[in-house]
């Protein structure tokens, strides 16, 4: 086994839903992608065509080894004879989703929500997002608002992905018993 993988907390697994309302950089439209980055990984959706509101449900999967570094998404216009226009941007914050999947819950009922993280400056949310266990998978959606545009919104869902055999591993079943003991008790009282 390679230590890359070893040194691994597992995968994080970033749903890149849709855009809304998002900038005009063509004469009438734009031509949309979304570009993840994190450190020096980068991953991206494939091309919209003159569409400011689209669907990409494109799973992008970055390897987490340290949730320290910040993920950042940036909308572009794809141009075909001069530089991609940027479309904005947004920070995505991970810390809280990590930290619910360091809790070790285990069967809880579904739609059961473990966390609610409001707005600020600094996470770029729009809404509200909660932190919901379903059919056994910890995940979150996120209304991103795009900084440094006049105008947009994208749509994402993270997911966790375990690995087989990376020993820093974050799993997410550790016992019911310590569940209930310790956590789900102010879970359903919120």
């Amino acid at each position: 086994m390679s230590r890359s993988v070893e040194s691994m907390l597992g995968l994080l697994k970033i749903r890149v839903k849709r855009g809304i309302n998002l900038a005009v950089r063509d004469a009438l439209s734009s031509d949309p992608y979304v570009v993840i980055t994190m450190g020096k990984q980068k991953m991206k959706t494939h091309v919209i065509n003159s569409n400011c509101n689209p669907v990409w449900n494109c799973d992008l999967t970055l390897p987490i080894r340290d949730p320290n570094l910040p993920v950042h998404l940036t909308v572009y216009d794809k141009d075909t004879f001069s530089v991609d226009d940027k479309m904005g941007e947004a920070n995505i914050d991970i810390k809280p989703y990590i930290a619910c999947l360091k809790m070790g819950l285990e069967n809880l009922p579904n739609g059961c929500a473990i966390k609610k993280i409001q707005p600020t400056r600094i996470n770029c949310l729009l809404d509200e997002s909660s932190i919901i266990w379903n059919n056994g998978k910890i995940t979150q959606d996120m209304s991103l608002r795009l900084n440094n545009v006049e105008c947009g919104e994208v749509e994402i869902q993270l997911d966790w992905v375990e690995v087989p055999g990376c020993k820093a591993c974050i799993k997410i079943n550790v016992s019911l018993k310590y569940c209930l003991n310790s956590i789900c008790c102010s879970i359903f009282l919120s």
